[in-house]
């Protein structure tokens, strides 16, 4: 699906996702991936849901953002609430959801201004 920009703001944005893909700001990602508005940050080291733990989250504690939307792939799976612990104590929000539920949502919380990090799950 592509997604249509409301105007350039200078910040990332997704452009459109695929089966086993992201675009931001036109530019396609085939690997798991943590998008914040100010940055990219390629080569998350979380692969696949199952080899999900603690430390893929706690890599996400400097970025300080205020919420992060976890992207699971094209179907939505929940992970324990033990391997989110750090970001919940931290005082950051997390939403798990399907990998385009990330995207869209991302886009509405960026063009609000918020400091929002989508982290997903791409194979």
């Amino acid at each position: 699906m592509k997604l249509h920009l409301s105007g350039s703001s200078g910040h990332n944005l997704f452009t459109g996702y695929g089966a086993g893909y992201v675009m931001v700001n036109q530019a396609r990602h085939e690997r798991s991936v943590i998008i914040l508005p100010d940055r990219v940050v390629e080569g998350w080291e979380a692969t696949t849901f199952e080899q999900l733990t603690a430390a893929h989250f706690d890599f996400l504690l400097p970025l300080r953002p205020e919420v992060v939307l976890v992207g699971t792939g094209a179907t939505l799976r929940f992970p324990h609430p033990s391997l989110t612990r750090s970001l919940i104590a931290s005082g950051i929000g997390v939403e798990i959801m399907d990998t385009q539920a990330v995207c869209r949502t991302y886009n509405i919380l960026m063009a609000e201004g918020r400091h929002v990090a989508a982290a997903l799950l791409i194979r």
